[in-house]
C-alpha cells in the first residue's frame, strides 16, 4: 500500500467517524431523522469507498442533496452571524447560529461527497499508457 493510499484511507476513516458522530448527536434535534439520514448516507458513502464498492452516482446524489439543502438555508445565515459565533458555545445561542452550524455541516457533506465522486470516477476511468 502506497503512502498516498494510506493517507486516503486515513482521511476517509476520519470522515466516517465525523459523520457517524454527527448522526449520534442528532438525537436531541427537533427534526433528527432528516439530519441522521444525510449524515448516515455520507458515512455509508465513505464506507463503500473504503470497501471499493462506491459507485459515483451515490456520492454525487448525496452531495447534491446536501448542497441544495445548504443553499436553501444560506439566505437565513449569510450576513447575519459570524464564523466565530458558531464556535462560541456548544449550546444553541440563537436560531441563526444553529442554522449556520447546520449549513456548515451540509457543506462539509457536499464537499466530501464531491471528493468521493471525483475519486470514484477517476478510479473507474480506463487509463491509456
Amino acid at each position: 500500500m502506497t503512502q498516498v493510499s494510506r493517507l486516503w484511507r486515513a482521511a476517509n476513516l476520519v470522515m466516517v467517524a465525523a459523520f457517524v458522530f454527527s448522526v449520534a448527536v442528532q438525537y436531541n434535534d427537533p427534526d433528527p431523522v432528516r439530519w441522521m439520514l444525510i449524515y448516515g448516507l455520507a458515512a455509508s458513502a465513505c464506507i463503500l469507498n473504503l470497501l471499493g464498492r462506491l459507485r459515483w452516482p451515490f456520492s454525487a446524489l448525496v452531495g447534491a442533496v446536501a448542497l441544495i439543502w445548504a443553499l436553501s438555508i444560506s439566505p437565513h445565515v449569510i450576513g447575519k452571524t459570524t464564523f466565530a459565533d458558531m464556535f462560541q458555545s456548544f449550546h444553541m445561542i440563537n436560531e441563526v447560529v444553529e442554522e449556520a452550524r447546520e449549513m456548515g455541516g451540509l457543506l462539509i457533506v457536499a464537499l466530501w461527497m464531491a471528493v468521493l465522486t471525483l475519486v470514484s470516477c477517476r478510479s473507474r476511468t480506463p487509463r491509456l499508457n
